[in-house]
């Protein structure tokens, strides 16, 4: 196991389809006074719409379809990202859906608190660890990034 120690300021990712944006909009609205105290990043429509509606410098990266949901996933394990909120819709197909389950895949093997739904990201935001640091444990998978592969030549 290692150790990741997540800063009392959280870099938070937030993202949104297109029919839960505006939910996504609305709990960040309520949530603003919290969410100030944090460094924002999301994927493009989404960012625009909340950087617009809460006045807050949010960090935009591609449009989910173009990618966006990829670099989210790369600062995840590069260690970038503490937090996912990914307000996702579960009735609607997606272009990208093996690019989503990428994405919460990556949340959940790196260990990031993730809220997929308002409900539980009401629990996460209003956790008396949202104002200090905390310790993340991280599986440790030398073992798998060390491992003997097999090669034969010519095959």
């Amino acid at each position: 196991m290692k150790n990741c120690i997540i800063p009392i300021r959280k870099r938070i990712a937030l993202v949104a389809h297109d029919h839960r944006k505006s939910i996504l909009v609305e709990w960040a609205t309520f949530n603003r006074e919290i969410l100030v105290k944090h460094e924002l990043y999301a994927t493009g429509t989404t960012g625009k719409l909340l950087a617009d509606e809460l006045d807050l410098e949010v960090h935009r990266l591609m449009s989910g379809p173009l990618g966006g949901d990829s670099q989210i996933g790369a600062k995840i394990t590069e260690k970038k990202l503490d937090f996912l909120f990914f307000f996702w819709d579960p009735l609607a197909a997606q272009p990208h859906d093996t690019d989503v389950k990428a994405l919460l895949r990556l949340a959940v093997l790196w260990n990031i608190p993730m809220a997929c739904n308002r409900a539980t990201a009401d629990f996460i935001i209003s956790s008396p660890l949202m104002d200090d640091s905390y310790e993340r444990i991280i599986f440790d998978y030398s073992s798998h990034i060390n491992r003997e592969i097999p090669f034969k030549e010519g095959k």
